[in-house]
C-alpha cells in the first residue's frame, strides 16, 4: 500500500503514543502564531484519509510533530525535519498574511492580489 499522510500520521501516533488531541495540542501554538485554523474535524479527516491537508496545515503538522512535510505526505525521504521552512522564519508576517488570505473569499483574494500588483507596479 502506498504511503500517504493518513498512514504517516497513524504511524507517528503509534510510534510516539499520541492521540489526535495530543497532535492538536502540539499544533496549537503554530496555528495561533500563523493564524491557521485546524480543529478536531480537520485532523480526524487527515488521519482517516478522507482529506489530504493543504500546504499550510501540512506545514503546521510537520512543525508540531517535528517531521519533514515531504515524509508526512508519504514520500520516500527521511522523517527528520532538516530546517524550518524559510517562509516561516523571521517575524511571522508571511505566515500571518497567508493565514488571513486563506480566510478570504476568492473574490476578496483577487482584490488583494490586484492591490499588491498595483503597489508593485508603482515602485
Amino acid at each position: 500500500m502506498a504511503e500517504n499522510t493518513s498512514t504517516r500520521l497513524k504511524a507517528i501516533m503509534a510510534q510516539r503514543g499520541l492521540k489526535q488531541a495530543d497532535i492538536l495540542r502540539l499544533a496549537q501554538p503554530y496555528c495561533e502564531k500563523y493564524k491557521i485554523k485546524m480543529g478536531k474535524s480537520d485532523l480526524s479527516q487527515f488521519v482517516s484519509g478522507k482529506v489530504e491537508p493543504g500546504q499550510w496545515k501540512l506545514t503546521i503538522l510537520g512543525l508540531a510533530l517535528d517531521v519533514s512535510e515531504a515524509w508526512l505526505m508519504g514520500l520516500d525521504v527521511p522523517m527528520e525535519r532538516e530546517t524550518t521552512p524559510a517562509s516561516l522564519d523571521g517575524d511571522g508576517r508571511i505566515g500571518e498574511f497567508v493565514g488571513l488570505f486563506c480566510q478570504l473569499t476568492a473574490e476578496q483574494q483577487a482584490l488583494i492580489i490586484a492591490q499588491i500588483k498595483g503597489i508593485l507596479s508603482a515602485q
